[in-house]
């Protein structure tokens, strides 16, 4: 079966905008596992915009004290800077079960691509095997069609996590096949490699069946921005009528 790791940057986000602790990035991840999640992702960026690094330690000690695992996503060649170690360092001290590599820029609003392995591939294989003495399994963020599956095998990583931006597009768009095929496709070239195979980026309710028909043995999806949209929605009537109950009760 496929795993659900939930992203909880969202969380982050709704908190950083108003200051103070609420809502509560632990409480929420606390949740998440107490419905039924396999393990909780984070992706701490240099600025700080979500998740920090004081976040990152406190959900390491939530996953490890329920059994569960902890993804980190995040780009190992940004420098450190205040309140962010760097990738690999913060990994040294929250220990997480799985780090995935990604090549982000801070400027970027969310990560929407993968890796150039024929660029990268010698710049990543130091910091994978110094993840991988951490007792980490590494996964690299990689586009459907990568022509270079087999570099990325080469450095030492573990899985790769297809970028799943265009395909829930396509799906939306209702012109799919392409990009199913796509994933299909970089899914098998990867397992033959020996690789595992997981996904994430704008998998939601409405595409996530579909994707996982068409794409053979993805072992974790990683979801957060369309979980925490769609909890919106699925909570606020009975969140509204509580409030309501408060104040009728109230006189």
């Amino acid at each position: 079966m496929t795993v659900l790791s939930v992203n909880v940057n969202k969380i982050a986000v709704l908190r950083n905008s108003r200051g103070g602790d609420e809502p509560d990035v632990v409480r929420a991840a606390r949740t998440c596992l107490y419905a039924g999640a396999h393990g909780i992702t984070v992706h701490p960026r240099p600025d700080q915009r979500h998740i920090r690094a004081d976040d990152v330690l406190a959900l390491a000690q939530l996953t490890r004290e329920n059994g569960v695992e902890l993804n980190i996503e995040g780009n190992p060649f940004a420098p450190p800077r205040p309140g962010y170690p760097g990738l690999v360092a913060l990994c040294a001290q929250a220990r997480p079960a799985q780090v995935t590599l990604v090549p982000d820029d801070d400027g970027q609003i969310t990560s929407d691509h993968g890796f150039d392995f024929e660029r990268d591939a010698e710049r990543l294989r130091p910091l994978v095997a110094e993840l991988k003495a951490l007792g980490c399994r590494v996964s690299v963020f990689v586009d459907a069609g990568c022509p270079s599956l087999a570099r990325a095998a080469a450095i030492g990583v573990d899985r790769i996590e297809i970028y799943t931006g265009p395909v829930a597009a396509a799906l939306a768009a209702g012109q799919a096949d392409n990009e199913l095929q796509r994933c299909a496709q970089t899914a098998r070239e990867a397992q033959a490699l020996g690789l595992g195979v997981n996904a994430g980026h704008d998998l939601s309710q409405g595409n996530l069946q579909e994707f996982l028909e068409a794409v053979p043995g993805v072992l974790e999806v990683s979801i957060g921005h369309a979980l925490f949209s769609e909890a919106i929605y699925a909570g606020l009537q009975r969140t509204l009528h509580q409030y309501l109950g408060i104040l009728e009760t109230s006189g």
